[in-house]
């Protein structure tokens, strides 16, 4: 049975108002008419909604219920109904956004809050790969924006670069590494390296930056990563912005290392040239050039 949500409007009313004049008043209509909505109501209900046997109107134990289910569809109704108004005004209902796990997260994050501190109706779909496995994923067409460090240039791509991510080959305090100056490429080689794999199927980049050492510890994420490292498993590359509590606090050290000690990336936001965004995607974009930009 289909229920009209006019009618639940005008039970909710009756009951706020304390009366069917009063609500006939809130609403602009004639007290016929909102008594006409109750008994319409009440016909298809095959219940009484109130109890008129007393000087005053009271719910019935039904009308109690329709008056709770009512007052919650209304909510739906309303909140439905302001959706629609937003994404007719260009707000698309889904966004997503695939980030390289080196990029830094409370930044992001931030912009994020933002978001849904000015109630920007689109639901946004994070989701975290590594080096190629960003680019894999945005291609199979999930996602409209991707924040890559690793990625094949197409003429397909609109490219903004953002600010450089600076890494740094750390290693714990307390490990051998850390007491040996000027360190060379056959000293790395014989300690563990730890690395984060390349989270695509064909592992396009799974060799970057590892020194060639037979002992590489592949771990799922940096936090794996900043965890194994401040045990003294190994060393590894790290962003900057990850580790500057380890750095400061001397849990980690930077490796005096010949080659280098320190890399810079430069990641790219990257949208599709041929994919209109909405106004969320736009906003994104513009959050984003502010923040890493």
């Amino acid at each position: 049975m289909a229920l009209d949500l006019e009618s639940l409007r005008v039970l909710s009313a009756v009951v706020s108002e304390g009366g069917f004049a009063k609500a006939a008043e809130k609403l602009n209509k004639t007290q016929s008419a909102v008594s006409y909505q109750i008994q319409k109501l009440e016909q298809r209900l095959g219940a009484d909604l109130f109890d008129r046997s007393a000087y005053r109107a009271e719910l019935t134990p039904v009308g109690e219920r329709i008056l709770t289910e009512g007052e919650r569809l209304l909510q739906q109704a309303e909140h439905v109904s302001h959706l629609v108004d937003q994404f007719s005004a260009g707000w698309e209902p889904r966004l997503e956004l695939v980030v390289d796990g080196m990029m830094p997260s409370k930044v992001l994050l931030s912009v994020l809050k933002e978001m849904v501190n000015l109630n920007i109706p689109t639901h946004v779909q994070l989701r975290v790969e590594y080096l190629g496995g960003v680019q894999q994923r945005f291609e199979r067409g999930d996602a409209e924006l991707m924040l890559a460090l690793a990625y094949e240039p197409s003429n397909r791509y609109v490219v903004n670069a953002l600010k450089p991510v600076e890494t740094l080959l750390v290693v714990a305090a307390d490990h051998a590494l850390a007491r040996v100056n000027n360190i060379t490429l056959d000293t790395l080689q014989q300690h563990v390296e730890l690395t984060v794999h390349d989270s695509s199927y064909l592992k396009a980049h799974g060799g970057w930056q590892t020194f060639g050492g037979e002992r590489v510890f592949y771990l799922s994420d940096f936090r794996a990563k900043r965890e194994a490292l401040t045990m003294g498993l190994g060393y590894g590359w790290m962003p900057m912005t990850m580790i500057q509590d380890e750095l400061d606090s001397k849990q980690l050290v930077e490796l005096d290392y010949q080659g280098g000690s320190r890399h810079q990336y430069t990641p790219v936001l990257i949208n599709r040239r041929d994919q209109a965004l909405g106004r969320a995607g736009q906003w994104l974009i513009e959050r984003l050039l502010e923040r890493f930009g």
